[in-house]
């Protein structure tokens, strides 16, 4: 494919992820392995080409374009040149998307903590972290592993690599000495500051990456990891078995949490509420959720926030921990869901998380990309009386 070939291409493409946000239908990566799998004729080298261009101008627009032609006119101008297989050339007048990081409605939403001088960072591409399984082997082992490795300067359990690196066809990978986990969720991890022969219940743990480092952390633990989505959590059992953690799952049927976790009231040592969010933290990875988040969504997820606060709280035990965190950097869902859930809940006090990477945000932390080059997450600790 020639040059402008390719910009045709990602502007097919952006067409399809453009209607797919508005839509709330596939994300942007699988329309671009949809799109590449009835055309056979590129090869490699091609289609990692059209990726980036797609991707370059999602980071680009904070706001939905018009078009996937207006989204690449932004990034690629030069190549509407009207070469054959390419893009019409410019029409007079024909605008390109505008620049932006944050979408307009949601500037007031940003905790105060993060400044406009950081945004540019919210979209800028993100390393690849690793997460050393300590439970089997050690940092200072895996890393001569690893070609162009450099260790973490905040989580004692992480590797970082370029953005394009490849691991899970590594060794290190398939043997579980190591898994995919960026810096901040590391952070969390420890936050929790897990020990063995507690009871620790992950109550919203998706595919069960936080529940594997608590398992590396304190391998003597008894771990419980929880979700509603049986697809997510169906991911962690192989994981699991990779890094030889023990970890029990335990669907939940919403709305019948409760009934779920009646056994475990008032018996769980540390609960971890990572809870489902706007993903403004990961826009680094997933720079179209940005065009995906309303104000509509947002409702909705700050609600379900509240609600799973308030089904863990019953869990833990008297001189118990929750921790509350959030891949976001609204204030919404971090400062203000936490000092709501303390107005609701008389028998719980602030905890510091004993992390002294972030900054301080209401009663938690503020992990932020500009500040502190990882993923954005809102850290809190609560300590039951």
């Amino acid at each position: 494919m020639t040059p402008s070939a390719r910009v045709q291409a990602a502007v097919e493409v952006l067409d399809a992820v453009i209607a797919s946000a508005r839509e709330d239908g596939p994300a942007a990566d699988a329309i671009v392995s949809d799109y590449f799998r009835s055309r056979r004729y590129a090869g490699s080298k091609d289609r990692r080409a059209v990726r980036e261009l797609v991707f370059q101008a999602i980071r680009h627009s904070a706001e939905v374009p018009a078009s996937g032609r207006a989204a690449m006119l932004a990034v690629a101008p030069e190549l509407f040149d009207g070469s054959p297989h390419g893009p019409a050339p410019r029409g007079d007048g024909e605008k390109a998307a505008a620049a932006g990081v944050v979408p307009a409605w949601l500037t007031g939403e940003l905790s105060p903590v993060v400044g406009a001088e950081e945004w540019a960072a919210l979209v800028e591409r993100a390393p690849l972290d690793l997460r050393v399984n300590v439970a089997r082997t050690s940092r200072d082992a895996v890393l001569p592993l690893f070609e162009g490795a450099e260790p973490t300067p905040l989580s004692p359990w992480g590797l970082r690599l370029p953005a394009d690196s490849r691991v899970t066809e590594h060794p290190a990978f398939a043997e579980g000495l190591v898994e995919v986990q960026d810096e901040g969720s590391q952070l969390i991890a420890l936050a929790c500051a897990p020990s063995g022969g507690q009871r620790i219940v992950d109550l919203c743990a998706g595919a069960g990456g936080k529940a594997l480092a608590l398992a590396a952390a304190a391998p003597e633990a008894e771990i419980i990891a929880c979700d509603t989505n049986l697809q997510r959590l169906s991911r962690l059992a192989p994981r699991a078995e990779r890094a030889g953690a023990i970890i029990a799952t335990r669907l939940l049927d919403a709305p019948r949490e409760a009934e779920a976790l009646r056994d475990l009231e008032g018996r769980c040592d540390l609960v971890l509420v990572d809870a489902p969010c706007s993903g403004s933290g990961t826009w680094r990875r997933n720079p179209e959720g940005r065009w995906r988040l309303t104000p509509e969504r947002l409702e909705r997820l700050l609600a379900l926030q509240g609600r799973v606060l308030d089904l863990a709280a019953p869990l833990v035990k008297p001189g118990g921990r929750l921790v509350y965190a959030v891949c976001s950097l609204l204030a919404r869902e971090g400062d203000e869901q936490a000092a709501a859930f303390l107005s609701r809940h008389s028998s719980f006090r602030p905890q510091e998380t004993g992390l002294a990477a972030g900054r301080s945000d209401g009663v938690g932390r503020l992990l932020t990309p500009g500040h502190d080059r990882t993923d954005g997450f809102f850290i809190a600790g609560f300590a039951a009386t």
